[in-house]
């Protein structure tokens, strides 16, 4: 809700609504910057059609959409080069695809175009206080492409940046030259406007672009899929988005809320419970979603211990991996599917499932028995293969997560029993050869 059309309201509904909006400006320091104006555009603008809807939207809402935390930031320098290069979905103005009526588009247009606006178009005619240019469409910010509304913008010779100290700046221009300009001044009331090519002209971050003359390379990339649309009455505007490089993009709604200025946990908003200052960060939707996956995952674990129960381990292992690819650190999940694991023999997958399980909740009982018991099951594999010293790690692993696991601690005494007598047993056998073959020499 910006200035314009709070001043399109006031000058459809009359002084009542600025009656209703007197009010809020002892409240709102802000209300003093456009008093002026919505007392003036009464007298400017024709009377409409009335809908106290609005004003009284607007009226109840004030404090908020006047509110300072709306005010976000401006972009970086470097934001308008970036948006050149299709972070986010760029395509012509929606009113293209729509039977908007000629008067109505450019009644828009003088509505919301701002100083400080970047615009482009052709010049037309050159005389000696200035050139007129044939607006085409706008670039940076408001995006426009009105080449079919006639309307001329006049950039006098002031306005114009010289080489030289005698030199003539309008001959460095010719007819049908394509001019990148910022919009300086706009009479809404008799619909005209002044360009300039000073980029003073322009929004502080818009300043550090090259105005003058461009090439049709530069054209911003909206007014190029524009003409796109014009000459084939058959695009849709569905499938020009959905075609569009910065649709497939999966962070284009990241960037887009940056630049908005929008944080996840703050989001904007005119409810004004979620104005309030100490609302908590676990109900917004991230979190919100976050306990939904959790609950949908328990729901198909749930499902799985029944298959379970009932010797269904296929149907099982699915709803125990459903639950894994909602919610991929549901420790419930880990651990049913870990027990499955080791119930079918796989103990390296059941011994990963249950570390898994104890990273995300180092105190879950049940993912630490399975672990320490799946453990010494696999330490006793180890040792039927002679791998005694692995066998011994995961023994020693077992009571590290719980020392009083008795299990644990007896195949590890055993096993460093066994280890011992195999390192001396071949020693007694090469003392003994030596003594016996000393007797026979």
């Amino acid at each position: 809700m910006d200035r314009d059309l709070l001043r399109q309201s006031v000058s459809c509904h009359g002084p009542n609504l600025f009656s209703l909006l007197k009010c809020e400006q002892s409240e709102n320091p802000d209300f003093k910057y456009v008093a002026a104006d919505l007392a003036k555009s009464v007298n400017q603008r024709a009377r409409k059609d009335k809908s106290p809807v609005v004003e009284q939207f607007i009226a109840r809402k004030a404090d908020l959409l006047f509110a300072p935390s709306w005010k976000f930031t401006a972009p970086e320098e470097d934001d308008w080069q970036e948006a050149t290069q299709e972070l986010y979905a760029v395509i012509p103005p929606l009113e293209q695809f729509m039977d908007v009526p000629y008067e109505e588009r450019r009644d828009i247009f003088y509505r919301d175009v701002e100083r400080g606006d970047m615009v482009i178009g052709r010049i037309t005619s050159i005389r000696d206080f200035g050139f007129f240019v044939s607006l085409i469409c706008t670039a940076g910010g408001l995006e426009r492409d009105i080449e079919d509304l006639e309307i001329t913008g006049l950039c006098p010779i002031r306005d114009v940046p010289s080489s030289g100290n005698h030199d003539d700046p309008l001959s460095y221009f010719l007819i049908g030259d394509l001019i990148r300009a910022g919009v300086k001044d706009i009479d809404r009331y008799h619909e005209k406007l002044t360009i300039s090519l000073y980029s003073s002209s322009l929004a502080p971050n818009f300043n550090k672009i090259k105005l003058g003359v461009i090439s049709k390379e530069e054209l911003p990339l909206h007014y190029i899929r524009g003409e796109k649309v014009a000459s084939d009455s058959s695009e849709t505007y569905e499938r020009l988005l959905e075609s569009s490089l910065g649709f497939s993009n999966p962070s284009n709604v990241d960037y887009l809320l940056g630049n908005l200025g929008i944080i996840d946990t703050k989001s904007p908003s005119l409810m004004r419970g979620l104005q309030s200052k100490h609302f908590k960060e676990d109900d917004f939707a991230s979190a919100i979603r976050k306990k939904q996956s959790a609950s949908w995952a328990l729901k198909c674990v749930k499902a799985g211990v029944d298959h379970f129960k009932s010797g269904r381990h296929v149907e099982a292992m699915n709803e125990y991996n459903k639950a894994l690819e909602i919610d991929t650190n549901n420790v419930e999940a880990l651990v049913a599917r870990g027990a499955l694991y080791a119930t079918k023999g796989s103990l390296v997958k059941a011994i990963s499932d249950f570390e898994l399980a104890l990273d995300t909740c180092p105190t879950h009982r049940n993912a630490k028995k399975y672990l320490c018991q799946t453990l010494v099951e696999r330490g006793g594999q180890l040792e039927e293969e002679e791998k005694l010293v692995t066998a011994e790690g995961l023994y020693k692993k077992a009571i590290a997560l719980d020392n009083t696991f008795q299990e644990a601690e007896d195949a590890l005494r055993k096993l460093q029993a066994l280890i011992q007598v195999s390192w001396c047993l071949p020693r007694l056998m090469a003392s003994e050869a030596c003594i016996i073959l000393f007797r026979i020499l």
